[in-house]
């Protein structure tokens, strides 16, 4: 039996004392984004974070559409667009870990491989799952009978999304045949990965028809990371999400549209993201050491910073924001 991650029950204002009362030990006091000074400029590689997607769940081309986003990749598909998800290695821990299971999570897993230098034929050491939509959960299909057979892969998972997985096929399946197991974690608690790694799932506010839905704060030896692919407008969050930026030293946030009108086949009130226009209008007065800190994610099909060549990417980019690229990596 594999054996399971220790769930320590600390909340956010835990981390951070813990990480203050580190740091003035050594007579400096940091936060607890700041890098620690001690460790050397020349040492080992300890843990990379690497984008493995960016996109929404259906991706792009997405199935029906047919404006000019879409088009020409129907023909000529991007090898680089991919659903949604980062991939985490510690290095010394020799551990690989996925976050999101994604309708391309076979190439995902293989990219990761290549970064952990393992066999491409290995599976991760654990998947945390944010939610129940289809770019997040849905590939743990390819963990079953029909295709990998997999052994108790580590799943990590909400209270809400144990019990879904659990309760409907054809999910149960992989359960009941041990092609997943399923670790429990709860909000605000955190999850030590390794001694290097760690993870705290928390709340936030979306559409939760089958799940609950988090996000995650990565926490590695010197650097710490958001993960917030998907929310609801920022105004409906009782956490103030310009103070999370400046806790950590990377966030990765909800951009799924870049305004109100890209979308005119839908009623776009049903599905209230945050638009990055009001993202960058929120975030416009923080210091732009704060704002370079911003990586904008999970781009819907008809998303503009799709292309670095529109007139919205160079915007963007001109007041400090960052957009996500795939295969873009960072050492935490």
């Amino acid at each position: 039996m594999r054996t399971r991650p220790q769930i320590l029950i600390y909340g956010f204002g835990a981390v951070l004392v813990l990480s203050l009362a580190f740091s003035c030990g050594q007579g400096t006091a940091k936060g607890p984004g700041a890098t620690n000074e001690l460790q050397p400029k020349d040492s080992v590689l300890e843990v990379s974070l690497v984008v493995l997607g960016t996109l929404q769940d259906a991706g792009s081309p997405q199935l029906g559409c047919s404006k000019l986003c879409c088009r020409d990749l129907f023909e000529q598909p991007d090898p680089n667009r991919k659903v949604v998800s980062l991939g985490i290695v510690d290095h010394l821990a020799e551990k690989r870990y996925l976050l999101e299971a994604t309708p391309d999570i076979t190439s995902q897993i293989s990219r990761l491989n290549q970064i952990a230098k393992v066999a491409p034929d290995e599976m991760p050491d654990g998947v945390f799952l944010t939610h129940a939509h289809i770019g997040h959960y849905t590939g743990l299909m390819y963990f079953g009978k029909e295709a990998v057979n997999a052994s108790e892969v580590p799943v990590f998972v909400m209270p809400g999304m144990r019990s879904f997985l659990q309760n409907n096929g054809p999910w149960d399946q992989l359960v009941k045949q041990s092609n997943i197991d399923l670790n429990p974690v709860n909000a605000d608690s955190m999850v030590r990965l390794t001694p290097s790694l760690s993870i705290t799932p928390f709340r936030v506010p979306h559409r939760d028809e089958y799940s609950e839905t988090v996000g995650f704060r990565i926490i590695g030896p010197n650097k710490q990371a958001l993960f917030i692919p998907d929310i609801d407008k920022w105004e409906r969050w009782d956490r103030d999400i310009s103070a999370m930026i400046a806790e950590v030293d990377y966030a990765f946030v909800d951009a799924t549209f870049y305004h109100g009108e890209e979308l005119n086949t839908r009623d776009i009130s049903q599905i209230p993201h945050p638009f990055v226009i009001e993202s960058t209008e929120l975030f416009r007065s923080l210091p732009l050491a704060e704002r370079k800190k911003i990586y904008f994610i999970h781009f819907n099909h008809t998303n503009p910073l799709l292309s670095p060549e529109s007139v919205e990417y160079k915007n963007v980019v001109s007041k400090g924001f960052r957009i996500a690229e795939f295969g873009k990596k960072i050492e935490l």
